[in-house]
């Protein structure tokens, strides 16, 4: 796809991701939206998957270690033809199959369960681990938030996968710089991120996580990296194409009312106008 495809799929994911939350009257858009681009390329582009097969033995494996922001994960598994895009208006909704965190017993495209901050990373390097042993020729992808990786697991984890080379594994850290308690330097800074991925020895890779080319530029990089995992870390802006929710720690993990919701759907819409006139 191009950059122009690319940034049009995603200002859909965005509108799912906002309509989702709105329909749920709880959930959590600010991390989602900030992720959405890196959603976006993954499903698009990068991995090695097939809806119509979610379970074909040598897809490429990805885990979203922030659960909480399942409605982003959703979004783009519907706009990839997982699910029908219909289905995302019964998020959380009792008999749903998209849940309030991702449950991979009953949702397609989904390769692990996550929610328990800190757990899933773990998952992914026991999946790259199994790939290495079986000699099998998947990588595997997971995605952190920035006040996660304020999880002790998230570095034994790390220090496990740096320890056994796992190339196969890429790391991405959503560095949106906001938590449910505000910025996450004040809470309990994790800075410099890079710097403590390298000490536990991932190749690191710095950009701006709404920018395709570097999306592009990065996840390429990774691939020719030998005997050492990845860690991408992302600068993004929480809330990311919704006005009042951009940098604004409040819509963590809050819903929008009725008048909201056509504030943010009008900004989406104005994005997608303008990306149409290029």
């Amino acid at each position: 796809m191009t950059n122009l495809e690319l940034q049009k799929t995603a200002n859909e994911v965005r509108k799912d991701i906002v309509t989702a939350v709105h329909s749920a009257k709880s959930g959590h858009p600010g991390g989602s939206l900030s992720a959405a681009d890196m959603f976006t390329y993954l499903y698009f582009e990068e991995m090695n998957i097939d809806p119509k097969d979610p379970k074909k033995a040598d897809r490429d494996r990805f885990v979203l270690s922030k659960g909480h922001t399942a409605p982003g994960l959703y979004s783009v598994l519907a706009e990839r033809g997982f699910f029908p895009k219909e289905d995302l208006v019964t998020l959380r909704h009792v008999g749903s199959h998209l849940q309030g965190h991702p449950c991979m017993q009953h949702t397609p495209g989904l390769d692990m369960s996550s929610g328990s901050l800190g757990q899933g990373i773990s998952a992914a390097v026991g999946m790259a681990l199994s790939a290495k042993v079986s000699g099998d020729s998947y990588r595997v992808y997971t995605l952190l938030g920035d006040g996660e990786i304020q999880e002790g697991q998230v570095w034994e984890a790390s220090m496990f996968a740096g320890a056994k080379h796992l190339d196969n594994l890429c790391v991405i850290v959503d560095n949106n710089n906001l938590q449910i308690d505000g910025p996450i330097g004040e809470v309990n800074s994790p800075y410099p991120i890079d710097d403590k991925f390298k000490a536990f020895n991932f190749h690191v890779i710095n950009i701006d996580g709404h920018n395709f080319d570097e999306i592009r530029m990065a996840l390429n990089e990774a691939k020719t990296i030998k005997g050492q995992p990845t860690a991408i870390i992302m600068k993004t802006v929480k809330g990311k194409g919704v006005s009042f929710m951009e940098n604004n720690a409040g819509w963590h993990g809050s819903a929008p009312n009725d008048e909201q919701y056509a504030i943010a759907m009008a900004d989406l819409e104005k994005v997608g106008e303008a990306l149409c006139q290029k």
